[in-house]
């Protein structure tokens, strides 16, 4: 047993709230343990300048951290983004553009602005899962309107963090089983059980391909569990 009572495969406490905030095209709450982050999809009529006349749509994604959503406050980043920043927000629109079909968005661009309030671990992963729904929620309003055909989406996206932590390969790590892990690995997968990016270290020696494919059905397990729980917030 964890320090949290979880077993080995078992996810933290997920709950997803859809229509979180009122102006966005697209908002959800998702909490996953003591992780929270609120996630918006705004949708724009235009597309980058270097998209322009290509017929076709463009998703993309910021984040950020509130400066007391960890333990210690943390300065506001105004003097422009940190790099874990950008590694993140790059890591989260790449993922959430393999849901979308483009080509059939039209000349429009949908932002996914993913805050975190509250942080413990798992937090760019929540935005994975959270900001797909947010997403969906967006498009699913430009599909009941008939501005876009209902193949612009495709199959889900969702993510989980998974890792070795004293020797014990985990689902789901929290803050404190995040620090002490000898493996690291951040998952997201699609509703056709096909990755969509694997992030993967060793961050204390090195890991087996067997470690490997243990850490990767673990996480095949969470996401499946994940894909219900967005079905149902983005259904409602």
């Amino acid at each position: 047993m964890r320090l949290d009572g979880r077993a080995q495969n078992e996810m933290r406490p997920v709950v997803i709230t859809p229509g979180y905030l009122d102006y966005p095209e697209g908002s959800v709450l998702i909490e996953m343990g003591r992780t929270r982050v609120i996630c918006t999809a705004s949708v724009e009529e235009r597309v980058p300048f270097w998209l322009r006349d290509q017929n076709q749509g463009w998703v993309t994604a910021e984040y950020g951290m509130l400066p007391r959503s960890t333990h210690q406050r943390a300065a506001r980043e105004t003097s422009g983004p940190r790099a874990r920043t950008q590694e993140i927000r790059r890591l989260i629109g790449r993922c959430l553009r393999a849901g979308v079909d483009l080509t059939l968005l039209g000349e429009r661009t949908v932002t996914i602005d993913c805050d975190v309030i509250q942080a413990d671990g798992g937090t760019r992963t929540a935005s994975v899962t959270g900001g797909y729904v947010a997403l969906a929620i967006a498009l699913r309003k430009l599909i009941k309107g008939g501005l876009l055909s209902p193949r612009v989406l495709g199959s889900p996206i969702a993510a989980v963090g998974v890792g070795v932590v004293q020797n014990e390969v985990l689902l789901d790590l929290n803050y404190e089983e995040d620090s002490q892990a000898q493996v690291d690995f951040n998952v997201v997968m699609n509703g056709a059980h096909e990755y969509v990016e694997i992030q993967g270290t060793a961050e204390q020696g090195t890991f087996s391909r067997e470690a490997m494919n243990q850490l990767l059905e673990l996480a095949e397990g969470g996401i499946a569990e994940l894909l219900k729980l967005q079905r149902r917030a983005y259904s409602s």
